[in-house]
């Protein structure tokens, strides 16, 4: 069985069991839970889609921690001015483990 979520402006195709590194960094700690309740499509046996999100269905995550993604670099320059600025960005994500797919009735 598989849900497809919204979450932050994007969709992630998920199944139980599998672990998904998700934007933004959330005010939980590990080992806590997560509910994502904007589900637009769960499929398996068969496929129910939403309109736009289907009734009733959630998707529970337990949240493994914060990770922190690749290096940036971010550089600025105007020729002749002797203007040069470099900054580096790392962007906090969070990782999440899919624990449980609840649909109401497909």
């Amino acid at each position: 069985m598989y849900a497809v979520i919204i979450d932050g402006g994007r969709q992630y195709k998920v199944a139980e069991g599998q672990e998904l590194v998700i934007d933004f960094r959330r005010d939980v700690g590990p080992g806590e839970q997560i509910t994502f309740d904007r589900v637009v499509a769960i499929g398996g046996d068969s496929l129910a889609v939403g309109r736009p999100t289907v009734a009733g269905a959630s998707v529970v995550a337990e949240v493994l921690g914060a990770v922190q993604g690749p290096k940036l670099v971010v550089q600025k320059m105007r020729r002749r001015k002797n203007f040069r600025r470099r900054n580096g960005h790392r962007q906090i994500s969070t990782r999440v483990r899919i624990s449980k797919i609840e649909a109401a009735a497909m």
